[in-house]
């Protein structure tokens, strides 16, 4: 939909040019342009001498860069205001950070805006949840600010105290200022609007609500201006398949009448096929955003004569399970599938499936609440689900920093009261921001937990980009513990220091031992999931790169939602969608290990009695 939008843009524009920028890790743009895409914008030729420029982004590269830019007032900074030496805190600046790609994302687009070369710039976000977080990174910096100017003024502070004089305030600050203020500004400004993609199943839909609720409380000055339905079916016709999803399709407009009242919502029809190409982009926006008849009849060429024989649900051998795929794919439903067949298989085992996205689905798949803790689902006692609530956690581990502080700088030292108050006051109010990619950290302590109870454990992912970033995180915190307590070391006489070393080196081992544990497949397996189509499956082939170089066991990939030959009678639609999956399931065949087939359900799937069916077939390509 971006894509498209940018390409009607582009088309429509007299002077100036269009930007087209994605912040999701795992971006697809090169993917819908089949093309590729380098470190910079490229201009792609629309029509004529119209141009879109298109730029996927390098988060590792651009928060490097901004770092090089400004590492010496970082380093002035927080040697003026800490306890910490510059030769101390600049390794840590060379580290990867959480919420790095959220940071690089806002702060690329806050220079676009200052540049001011570009008449329109169309952003291409992460999956719901880290682009909440993104959208709540103004915030985050006004906090971070906060810190900032109270501990550069520990300076002004001896200086006022004991004479001398303070240094000047740091440009650096200003200028972190003047970008908050301006991003929070463009946010809110009426040039700015935010769509809402969403597709007619339930899931989707409820995790739309959930989106706009929370993106209205945490950042209030943003609204929702416009939905799009993709995937959606008006007629049915003849076709069975179709006249349900038509159903469907009804179902959800009204869904969308009653919770986005006064919010145009517009409808993106499904033609079968897949949308890639200049070509199919101006249909497409032609469709979407002139109501013009979508007219994208692409063929897929030869379609291989493919056989599917039975298979049996795999067994969760091992103590640890992770689930990982693109949005949108049917991760949860697969999780669930996996857990309640787990289950029936071993009905003296318990199990607990979690979910690690910022924008949950298992209480929609369970058809219950689901929460922080581990709550019996299904009416099986042995089958347990949660959610993580990771600024809950970081919440309540900041309150025990707080404890322990308070005990370390107010003391006795040789007779005579010490209180550090701005100490106190300087890392107190650092504990109180909540840092962006917190969940990221967060969820792999709440992980190693989990572990310790000696069960079986199941994890559904985030979306591809922020599933790596997570996987990745082990590494990086053994890294990070290494680092800090040799940051600690020549403060080993302070209790605080003290304390502080104890915690980061235990840390630091459960987190190796966490590591060692991915990437032994006797302990654990990554089991990814995808659909038959070009997208996801060019995707999948990169996770599935990424997770070999990371030394972690992948399992057979499932493929979900087949349509299979007996299912698509006369319909035309239905005919090219089976078409285009038979194509995309023989590429798959030839470039990943087995292929496990699940056969398109028909309805969706919720509940015990919906998920027990669903886990009675599988197949395999013969």
């Amino acid at each position: 939909m971006a894509a498209a939008y940018a390409v009607r843009a582009a088309l429509r524009q007299n002077r100036g040019s269009i930007l087209l920028i994605s912040t999701d890790p795992a971006h697809s743009l090169a993917d819908i342009f089949e093309t590729t895409l380098g470190r910079s914008p490229r201009a792609i030729s629309i029509s004529g001498s119209r141009e879109l420029l298109v730029w996927q982004i390098d988060a590792a590269r651009q928060f490097r860069k901004y770092i090089a830019r400004r590492r010496e007032a970082i380093l002035t900074l927080v040697e003026s205001g800490t306890i910490f030496s510059r030769d101390e805190i600049e390794p840590l600046l060379d580290a990867t950070l959480p919420g790095m790609a959220e940071f690089a994302a806002l702060v690329t687009i806050h220079e676009l805006l200052a540049a001011g070369r570009y008449s329109e710039i169309v952003v291409d976000t992460a999956p719901v949840g880290h682009t909440l977080r993104l959208f709540e990174m103004p915030g985050y910096f006004v906090r971070f600010l906060e810190f900032l100017d109270l501990a550069a003024s520990r300076d002004r502070v001896l200086a006022e105290r004991f004479g001398g004089s303070a240094p000047p305030s740091q440009s650096f600050v200003s200028e972190w200022r003047s970008m908050v203020n301006n991003i929070q500004q463009a946010f809110a400004s009426n040039n700015t609007r935010v769509t809402l993609v969403t597709t007619p199943e339930t899931f989707a839909l409820n995790e739309s609500v959930r989106a706009a609720n929370a993106l209205s409380e945490s950042v209030p000055q943003m609204a929702i201006s416009a939905v799009i339905l993709n995937r959606a079916v008006i007629r049915g016709g003849n076709c069975t398949r179709c006249r349900a999803r038509a159903r469907e399709t009804r179902s959800a407009r009204a869904f969308l009448a009653r919770h986005f009242r006064g919010i145009p919502v517009t409808m993106s029809e499904d033609n079968g096929g897949p949308v890639l190409g200049v070509a199919a982009l101006r249909a497409m926006a032609a469709h979407v955003f002139d109501r013009k008849k979508l007219n994208v009849r692409r063929a897929p060429g030869r379609v291989p004569n493919l056989k599917f024989q039975p298979a049996s649900w795999p067994e969760l051998a091992v103590p640890l399970s992770l689930t990982v795929g693109k949005g949108g794919v049917g991760k949860t439903t697969i999780s669930a599938g996996l857990a309640v067949h787990h289950r029936d298989e071993h009905p003296r085992s318990t199990l607990t499936i979690c979910s690690t996205d910022p924008a949950p689905s298992l209480d929609d798949i369970f058809q219950q609440p689901v929460g922080d803790e581990p709550v019996a689902v299904l009416g099986d006692a042995g089958l347990r689900a949660m959610e993580i609530d990771a600024v809950g956690e970081f919440r309540q581990w900041t309150e025990r920093l707080k404890q322990r502080l308070d005990r370390a700088l107010t003391g006795e030292v040789r007779g005579v009261h010490v209180d550090l108050s701005f100490d106190r006051q300087v890392i107190e109010r650092l504990l109180e921001i909540v840092p962006p990619g917190v969940d990221e950290i967060f969820a792999i302590f709440r992980i190693l937990d989990l572990l310790s109870d000696r069960h079986t454990l199941l994890i559904d992912m985030a979306p591809t980009g922020h599933a790596l970033e997570l996987l990745r995180m082990p590494e990086r915190l053994a890294q990070w513990s290494r680092l800090l307590l040799k940051t600690l070391a020549p403060h080993r006489t302070l209790p605080f220091a003290q304390d502080a070393a104890v915690e980061i080196a235990a840390i630091g081992q459960r987190v190796r031992e966490l590591l060692a544990m991915l990437r032994d497949g006797r302990r654990a397996r990554v089991w990814p999931v995808m659909l038959a189509e070009t997208l996801p499956d060019r995707e999948t082939g990169r996770l599935l790169r990424h997770l070999r170089e990371m030394g972690i066991y992948t399992t057979p990939v499932f493929v979900n939602r087949v349509i299979f030959d007996e299912d698509v009678g006369g319909c035309a639609r239905c005919r090219r969608a089976h078409a285009w999956q038979m194509v995309t399931l023989a590429s798959s065949r030839r470039r990943m290990p087995e292929l496990y087939v699940v056969r398109e359900f028909g309805r969706e799937i919720a509940g015990a009695r919906a998920l027990r069916a669903f886990t009675r077939e599988l197949w395999q390509v013969a």
